[in-house]
């Protein structure tokens, strides 16, 4: 029943189409292109003794010990770092794999709050059109499967909010009201425009990234990833997402 009503909803009139424009497909051949020289480099340019300790982090343990190895090895070797964090973080966000929010606190660690933040949503961004792309290309069956109730919802608050579209995506980014990872596969599929879907994503992330990266600093402090998010910082949060929904709300009540 969901998947008929999700069909019916979404489902566009061009299906026999190539879903991605030249455009579309030079910028996601670049991206892949990039995942292939950027780890490449990095391995051809550090330290073969090094690479015990490199791996995705997946508790703030790991991620102390990868911070302490990896604050002298960029004194030495900045380059590689950035690429090599780089091409992590948006391989990571293109594929939907857990664990960016340790990438965001290395970046803090390693970066100070400034580059930090400019780090994260540079590569969050980047990440987040990546699999834009690729959903557009191929997710209309993961969608269907994983989320088809989100998907109804999401199709539906797209629709009524088209004339502020942009206003809707930054509270989007802004609130924990849908999963960032759902936004970034379902927004193609519902139609949401790139450019939209774009700057939505650059000015909605910065708020977290800020809160995330700055904590990143302060590193051995935490003692859980609730930490992160006291409630002055989800109140802030959520105080920031409203404003930037009201005008769409204003518009709809004068209609």
């Amino acid at each position: 029943m969901n998947k008929e009503i999700i069909d019916g909803k979404v489902a566009g009139s061009n299906s026999n189409k190539f879903p991605l424009s030249v455009w579309e497909v030079a910028v996601a051949l670049t991206v892949i292109l990039g995942f292939v020289l950027g780890l490449l480099g990095v391995y051809l340019t550090m330290p073969a003794s090094d690479y015990s300790f490199l791996k995705l982090p997946r508790n703030l343990e790991d991620l102390q010990i990868l911070r302490d190895h990896l604050e002298n090895y960029t004194s030495d070797y900045t380059i590689q770092v950035l690429v090599g964090y780089c091409v992590v973080y948006i391989f990571m966000q293109t594929f939907m794999i857990p664990g960016t929010v340790f990438m965001s606190l290395l970046a803090g660690a390693l970066f100070g709050v400034f580059r930090g933040v400019a780090l994260v949503v540079f590569t969050a961004t980047a990440g987040a059109s990546s699999c834009y792309f690729l959903s557009k290309l191929i997710g209309r069956p993961l969608v269907f499967s994983l989320w088809p109730d989100k998907l109804i919802f999401f199709q539906d608050q797209v629709a009524r909010r088209r004339e502020r579209l942009l206003n809707y995506m930054l509270f989007l980014r802004l609130t924990p009201t849908l999963p960032n990872t759902f936004i970034n596969v379902a927004s193609p599929i519902v139609d949401v425009p790139y450019h939209t879907f774009f700057v939505g994503t650059v000015i909605g992330l910065i708020p977290a990234a800020y809160v995330t990266v700055k904590a990143g600093i302060a590193l051995g402090e935490l003692q859980s990833l609730g930490d992160l998010y006291d409630f002055n910082s989800m109140a802030t949060l959520f105080l920031i997402g409203i404003v930037t929904v009201t005008p769409t709300l204003m518009s709809k009540s004068k209609s």
